[in-house]
């Protein structure tokens, strides 16, 4: 049985897979390697390959565990299912963390999402039993923070069903977000396909102090890289200033580098790393890791001459670095926070902040909470509350229960915080508001890592904007964004007063974290006997049934079912919110697709003109429906950084299942482009970025020759227009020969059982 904690006796031999790796590798790549390439080269399929030019050559991976959160497990589960395994190959493990929804606070939300999710909750715990995959329970915390506590190890490989995965790499873990389908792969015993990724460094000098956070040195690169700058490459942090940083906030970083767009990202071991296994119970992890340096940084004479090794390297003075805040709207909209009142004048954002949220994943952890209730303390002792709604997201019970005992979530809740359950929640757009009409404009800050419109509350009128939990709660205590912490007296106080730094926090507990004993359910010593069951009749589940394969004709005359305007993500094309509930039904959950999606030609949300009727105004799936009624398949266009935010496969899924058969873009993102070719569906881009500009709202588009489809070759598009003329535009795409053979069978997982079959 495959084994789902990460023991030293695991650990140990993963570190001997690697240097053995390394050791084939370094016959024919003969130069110093930065601490990225040793693990990627540590876990390839064949150590032999030559073929590892960054950004053009696809490589094999093996992986050492997946994570799953409930929302993507679903299908991804349902996938597996599909495929007919009897157990997975490596360790997997399924956390409850998304579909708790967040409206008054952490008892009776838990019990209610409890209660309302049982379905999907028994269909998860059961399939978690009977294919020998670790269980987390609803409550005992996100995804990110538990596996960061219990699982994620120094120089190890792992993927997640989430974009946010590379929050590992806070402990120097190669951890990187992908689709089900990727997830279903390694599951199954496969490797993991990957591009290779290019490289960038980021030099930290300095040393972190003051208001300034590890917030601020990925809100920083956010606004050098932009949220397509990091596309299909690492992000390697190192130089002195890493040291300064705690394991937990590496994590911090390391999680946002999912907003560059990053494959990863990635700090070398230091001894903050060192003190945050031994305070989470996994000593012995320290000391393999200490015995084994050179896996777990970069060669010297990298660091020494990082020009010569990167693609690209950028420096970070953190004694220089200001806080900063980011939004709204997109978290590489960046500012140093002395910018923001002036920006908000400027832009005439509602200055009055409605809410102000701490927590989630990106900055939950001891430290964090430690700093906001320092913030806090000042309040109090002036006799001062929160002035905005103040929540706080706590990332695991051993999290909740630690600060519960020493103090620090009661300090808050003095000035007014109200704790939610250990979850997702607003973070995820899972947060019921009933403070005010959320169709009105209104401003919101928060510690989250993601800040799309409607992201939070399904509102696309909500401004929100993103800092440190300690700069949010500063905000709180103002209720206003017309305001710097750092230099102004707090507004409404009693006797006027300026707010100063948090004193230096610890980022380990000095009692020791109070474990959880309740939150986790290992799988059953024979699963065997255990049934999953879906009901026919079911609102939630629905188990999947195979896409067409490819019929092997060109694709005639295409309707554009929507040309879609600037930022179009994941969140865009297939919202959560509301629909979360619906994520293990592909039917149900289709009704949402391109909800979120700018029409070009009108600048309607979510509306399109049904191209059989002339109808204009129409919901995007509901012609997507009549479409695919009538046998008509379709196309979408897209711009810049299409599919940019979360790992969701839904929002490929969904295109593919309405009969979508291919999308056409200035650009991907990189989980979203992998995920479309998965399902079988063409991720195509202009050649000519300026060919967008060519579709008009009726045309008819051709692609040519698909027969002759080769890695490299571009694809002949022909648009027909409205008046009968024809254009011909050249598309290129990334699909290799596998690849292509997964669009001709219709679906990676059709692939896999033809292969499976043989």
């Amino acid at each position: 049985m495959v084994r789902v904690e990460s023991t030293p006796e695991f650990v140990k031999q993963a570190y001997t897979k690697i240097e053995a790796r390394l050791t084939a590798v370094k016959q024919h790549v003969s130069r110093p390697l930065s601490l990225a390439e040793k693990l990627i080269f540590g876990h390839l399929d064949n150590p032999e390959t030559t073929d590892l030019t960054p950004g053009k050559s696809y490589i094999s991976l093996r992986p050492d565990r997946v994570a799953m959160q409930d929302a993507t497990a679903q299908m991804a589960i349902l996938q597996f299912i599909s495929a007919g395994l009897k157990s997975v190959a490596v360790p997997t493990t399924v956390h409850c963390d998304h579909l708790i929804q967040a409206r008054v606070g952490a008892n009776d939300d838990l019990k209610n999402a409890i209660v309302t999710n049982k379905e999907v909750y028994d269909f998860l715990r059961s399939a978690s039993q009977k294919y020998n995959i670790g269980f987390w329970k609803p409550g005992a915390g996100i995804i990110h923070q538990v596996v960061l506590e219990n699982y994620a190890f120094p120089g190890g490989m792992m993927i997640g069903t989430d974009s946010h995965t590379p929050n590992a790499g806070g402990l120097g873990m190669f951890a990187s977000g992908v689709g089900g389908a990727d997830a279903v792969d390694v599951m199954a015993g496969l490797p993991w396909e990957l591009l290779m990724p290019k490289r960038i460094g980021v030099h930290l000098t300095g040393k972190l102090s003051g208001w300034t956070a590890p917030k601020d040195v990925i809100l920083k690169l956010l606004g050098i890289l932009t949220v397509k700058g990091g596309t299909n490459a690492v992000i390697e942090y190192f130089g002195p200033g890493t040291e300064s940083i705690s394991c937990t906030g590496k994590g911090t970083i390391t999680n946002m580098g999912a907003e560059l767009g990053a494959t990863t990202s990635i700090f070398p071991y230091d001894s903050r790393m060192h003190d945050y296994l031994r305070a989470t119970e996994r000593a012995e992890l320290a000391r393999l890791a200490e015995s084994h340096p050179s896996l777990l940084r970069a060669d010297e004479e990298v660091e020494a001459n990082p020009d010569k090794y990167f693609d690209r390297v950028i420096e970070i003075d953190l004694d220089k670095l200001e806080p900063h805040v980011v939004g709204p709207h997109s978290p590489d909209a960046a500012r140093p926070i002395s910018e923001l009142a002036s920006a908000a004048k400027e832009n005439s954002w509602p200055l009055k902040l409605t809410n102000a949220l701490i927590g989630s994943c990106t900055n939950s952890s001891y430290e964090d909470i430690c700093r906001a209730a320092e913030v806090a303390d000042q309040a109090a002792a002036k006799g001062m509350k929160a002035v905005s709604p103040f929540w706080v997201t706590p990332g695991s019970e051993q999290v909740f229960q630690t600060i519960k005992r020493d103090g620090q979530m009661q300090r808050l809740e003095r000035i007014g915080a109200k704790v939610l359950a250990n979850a997702c929640g607003p973070c995820i757009g899972q947060w019921k508001r009933d403070d005010m009409d959320v169709t009105e404009p209104n401003t919101i800050m928060s510690s989250y890592n993601r800040n799309f419109p409607g992201r939070n509350d399904g509102s696309p009128q909500t401004l929100s904007f993103i800092t440190s939990p300690e700069i949010t709660v500063a905000y709180a205590l103002a209720g206003t964004i017309d305001f710097n912490p750092l230099a102004d007296n707090v507004p409404g106080a009693a006797n006027k007063f300026k707010l100063t730094a948090p004193k230096p926090s610890p980022d380990i507990p000095a009692n020791g974290y109070v474990k959880d004993e309740q939150g986790y359910q290992p799988p059953a010593e024979d699963g065997s006997a255990i049934k999953v069951e879906v009901d026919l009749k079911s609102e939630r589940l629905q188990l999947l049934t195979p896409f067409e394969q490819w019929d092997g004709k060109d694709y005639i005359d295409l309707p554009v079912l929507v040309k879609a305007k600037g930022k179009c993500t994941t969140d865009h094309i297939s919202p959560a919110g509301k629909w979360l509930r619906f994520r293990g039904h592909l039917d149900h959950i289709s009704d949402n697709m391109f909800s979120g999606a700018i029409n070009a030609f009108t600048d309607e949300r979510g509306k399109t003109k049904n191209p059989l009727t002339g109808e204009g105004g129409q919901d995007i799936s509901q012609v997507a429906r009549a479409l695919k009624g009538k046998g008509v398949k379709w196309a979408v266009v897209g711009d810049e950084n299409y599919g940019e935010g979360s790992s969701r496969e839904h929002a490929a899924m969904e295109p593919r299942f309405l009969g979508g058969v291919a999308v056409i873009t200035k650009s991907f993102a990189r989980i979203h482009e992998s995920n479309l070719k998965k399902q079988g569906i063409l991720p195509l881009t202009f050649t000519e970025a300026s060919d967008y500009d060519k579709i008009q709202e009726n045309d008819r588009i051709t692609l040519k020759e698909l027969a002759a489809l080769q890695p490299g070759q571009p694809v002949r598009m022909v648009i027909k227009h409205a008046d009968g003329k024809t254009e011909d535009v050249w598309l290129k795409h990334s699909l290799n020969s596998e690849q292509i053979k997964w669009f001709r069978s219709g679906s990676a997982l059709n692939r896999m059982k033809e292969k499976a079959s043989k």
